[in-house]
């Protein structure tokens, strides 16, 4: 039950950092393109990285480890030698890790550079599990939220371990996740290394971070070519992020409790951003800043008004990975302006 209700809690965080491909979208900079200035205040920052970055050394795993997986199984990992991650936060995990020659397959979410042309055995939260013993793995690493259970369990019955990560919802998830990564791989010492260096680096953005102004701002998730429009509340995955950049999560706030709610004029007036947040290609698929003014009620929003957006790449804006850093980072650049005048 634990994890059918994770599964139904992070479905749509994970749908979140899909690539929209359905859409045709580029990048971030491509949707900005005739919005309008702010489009142009919004692509100003520099975008995250889409390479990571691993440790100096590529640590050796030591050998057979028994680990405690977040669904409460005891797992045992005899070798590391093909590692299968079922989302694209944890493969960004072990390649930054130094082990990313040892990973045989991806998560459709893993989109960052070295991962890009390995075989895909996800859909969304749909895992395959013939894909993946075809791979024959050494170890799977899954999300609370990956499934279907009987996918699953259909690897495990073949004798694959698989070790689930809880799934992440906020910064202060970054580390432990490393952690479980790194322990469950056999290199505990180079996941403390990399949780140093990570939360190190999100410490320093934080520390650039504007005082006093606290911007509210508003999560919107957007697939124009479904016709999906919501709004993040209390458990979006967004709110700590946002906190983090020194602004108020607008839709939390304004009292929503639930992670997203269809959007309304009424929704968008109480929480009255005075910024948006959203994925790059989710704006692209609205036609950019201008196709998101005309969604009804964000042209009524301080945000709206001032056409102040900030859009972060689909695939890290939520992951909480080793990227967080930069992650942050755009976002504090787009929402104050890079000499924090906004």
């Amino acid at each position: 039950m634990r994890r059918l209700r994770d599964r139904l809690a992070g479905a749509l965080l994970s749908a979140l950092a899909l690539t929209l491909t359905a859409t045709g979208c580029a990048g971030s900079s491509e949707a900005s393109s005739g919005a309008g200035s702010g489009a142009a205040a919004h692509s100003a920052a520099e975008p995250v990285a889409n390479r990571v970055e691993p440790l100096g050394k590529s640590p050796e795993p030591r050998l057979p480890v028994t680990v405690r997986s977040a669904d409460g199984e005891r797992v045992t990992v005899e070798r590391a030698g093909r590692i299968v991650p079922l989302s694209g936060s944890l493969s960004e995990i072990v390649f930054t890790l130094g082990l990313g020659d040892r990973v045989v397959a991806r998560d459709v979410t893993a989109t960052f550079e070295q991962a890009a042309k390995l075989p895909v055995v996800t859909r969304g939260h749909d895992v395959s599990a013939e894909s993946v013993l075809s791979l024959r793995p050494d170890l799977v690493l899954a999300e609370t939220s990956s499934g279907p259970e009987e996918a699953v369990d259909q690897i495990r019955a073949a004798g694959v371990p698989v070790l689930f990560v809880e799934a992440a919802k906020g910064l202060d998830d970054v580390g432990p996740r490393i952690g479980a990564v790194a322990d469950a791989l056999g290199v505990p010492a180079a996941g403390k290394e990399l949780t140093r260096r990570s939360e190190q680096r999100i410490e320093a953005v934080r520390a650039d971070v504007p005082h006093g102004q606290e911007p509210r701002v508003a999560f919107l998730y957007l697939r124009g070519s479904a016709s999906v429009y919501l709004i993040g509340g209390e458990d979006s995955g967004a709110g700590s992020l946002i906190e983090a950049a020194g602004a108020v999560d607008a839709g939390a706030a304004s009292g929503l409790d639930k992670d997203f709610t269809a959007i309304t004029s009424e929704a968008l007036v109480k929480a009255a951003p005075d910024a948006i947040l959203v994925m790059s290609k989710g704006l692209e698929s609205v036609g950019g800043v201008d196709g998101l003014v005309e969604i009804p009620g964000v042209a009524q929003t301080p945000a709206g008004m001032d056409r102040r957006i900030v859009s972060v790449e689909d695939g890290v804006l939520l992951n909480y990975g080793p990227r967080t850093d930069q992650v942050l980072k755009s976002v504090v650049a787009q929402l104050y302006g890079e000499d924090g005048d906004r």
